[in-house]
């Protein structure tokens, strides 16, 4: 039964968040949220993952490291666009313009 929560659980997880990833595609604020919500999963997988076979857990810090170095990178994206555009509206948002 704990197998079973150990890994059933942050897969579930994971796929929740892909189907809100998916399904919810109007905002960039709301798909950069959905993004953060899979990383965690991936942690709380990855985190169970490295426990189950008794490694170190530094490979999970790293995780985290780039983690937050992607959402960085999102935030500024998200805070150029809004800058730029005025909104975080996907349909204002022409990529083939320069």
């Amino acid at each position: 039964m704990i197998m079973i929560m150990n890994w059933g659980l942050p897969s579930i997880l994971f796929i929740m968040g892909i189907f809100v990833f998916v399904s919810n595609r109007k905002h960039l604020l709301s798909m950069l949220l959905s993004l953060e919500y899979i990383v965690l999963s991936l942690f709380l997988l990855l985190f169970f993952y490295l426990n189950f076979f008794n490694f170190e857990n530094f490979f999970s810090m790293m995780f985290l490291t780039f983690s937050v170095c992607e959402g960085a990178l999102g935030l500024s994206i998200l805070v150029s666009m809004i800058r730029t555009h005025g909104n975080d509206y996907f349909q204002s948002f022409n990529i083939l313009q320069c």
